[in-house]
């Protein structure tokens, strides 16, 4: 943390210089640049999209990959903000959010990308909903969409679901953001008024499981659409920190987060806590081709479970490093995808244990 606040201090410096202010241009307006080594740049979120895997991170930066991995290549993006994660409804129809307010969307599998959203807009948007909305939405709300406007552009995006027709969808963010669209992301509406989020927490992740939307946040936030109600109404969970991430397979729900807390759910039911092994953040979720579940952990760990995430073991995976890692993504039968600090790789999972 100090070694971050000496980088930004410098950053602060380097930007009041006049000849800082006289060639910055702003990241919404600067298309990714390119660079040869994009897929060993800290990327933040990988997805699938088809067979095709596709990741994103800092400086806007997206790449792509057909050949599980071995090879990748850079996408075309109109900004070069930071990136935060991805989402594919389809092998060819996507999603991307990130800081500065930016939704894009991409409708060939990743490789071009258009603006749907930024954070101009956004603080547009928000400032009118703000002002239509007096006498009619809570006041807490309009406080809330005041604030966020206050800031301008700078609206970090966390997450982002679309439904399978691409044309519902949420992305969530900093601060309690939260936008909902139903014309595949062309028009936006302010769900400020529609969370049980009072204190107005962080939103990290969206995970539709078991024909329910969940979303989960800091101190313990976990949150599900009442779809009749068209409202995120609070879960009651055994905890109190951050969540980072959730997972699912047919049965089981996971919510995962600091210091190695995963909560499990299975069939609906009460949420107790497993133990994960291990004491770093975990980031990242996913559940796999052949029926396990998978996390990884800030520390670079993977873990496995084949038993609806009631037991994780660790593995040892050939080509994993110990970097820190953001979020991972099936690759392929025994694959998995892993974005981090060093970029995106694919690495082999142990084959599962046969039942005695």
């Amino acid at each position: 943390m100090r070694r971050r606040a000496h980088v930004a201090a410098l950053g602060l410096l380097l930007a009041a210089s006049p000849a800082a202010a006289a060639g910055f241009v702003d990241p919404l307006d600067q298309p990714a640049g390119p660079s040869a080594l994009a897929a060993r740049r800290p990327l933040l979120s990988v997805a699938r999209a088809g067979e095709r895997l596709v990741a994103v991170g800092e400086r806007g930066l997206a790449v792509l990959s057909d050949d599980g991995g071995a090879r990748w290549t850079q996408a075309a993006v109109p900004v070069s903000e930071d990136l935060t994660a991805v989402r594919f409804a389809s092998p060819r129809l996507g999603w991307a959010v990130g800081h500065g307010g930016v939704v894009l969307a991409s409708e060939d599998g990743g490789a071009r990308w258009e603006r749907r959203l930024d954070g101009r807009g956004l603080a547009r948007l928000l400032d009118a909903w703000a002002r239509d909305g007096a006498g009619r939405i809570a006041p807490a709300a309009l406080a809330q969409a005041r604030d966020l406007a206050a800031r301008g552009p700078d609206q970090p995006l966390l997450d982002v679901w679309l439904d399978a027709a691409g044309r519902e969808g949420f992305a969530v963010g900093a601060f309690g953001l939260a936008l909902a669209t139903r014309d595949g992301g062309r028009t936006w509406t302010p769900w400020l008024d529609r969370l049980e989020n009072p204190r107005a927490l962080h939103l990290h992740a969206l995970l539709e499981a078991r024909g329910a939307l969940y979303l989960a946040g800091e101190q313990g936030l976990l949150l599900r659409l009442d779809r009749a109600a068209g409202r995120f109404r609070a879960v009651a969970i055994p905890y109190a920190g951050t969540l980072f991430g959730l997972a699912a397979d047919g049965r089981a729900l996971l919510a995962f987060g600091l210091r190695g807390t995963v909560l499990r759910s299975v069939d609906g039911g009460p949420w107790r806590k497993v133990a994960s092994g291990v004491e770093a953040a975990l980031t990242g979720g996913a559940a796999l081709p052949d029926g396990r579940l998978a996390l990884a952990a800030a520390s670079g760990e993977l873990l496995v479970s084949a038993d609806g995430g009631a037991t994780f073991e660790r593995v040892s995976a050939p080509g994993a490093v110990l970097a820190p890692a953001f979020a991972i993504a099936p690759a392929g039968p025994g694959a998995l995808a892993v974005a981090g600090a060093e970029g995106v790789r694919v690495v082999a999972l142990p084959r599962p244990r046969e039942a005695p």
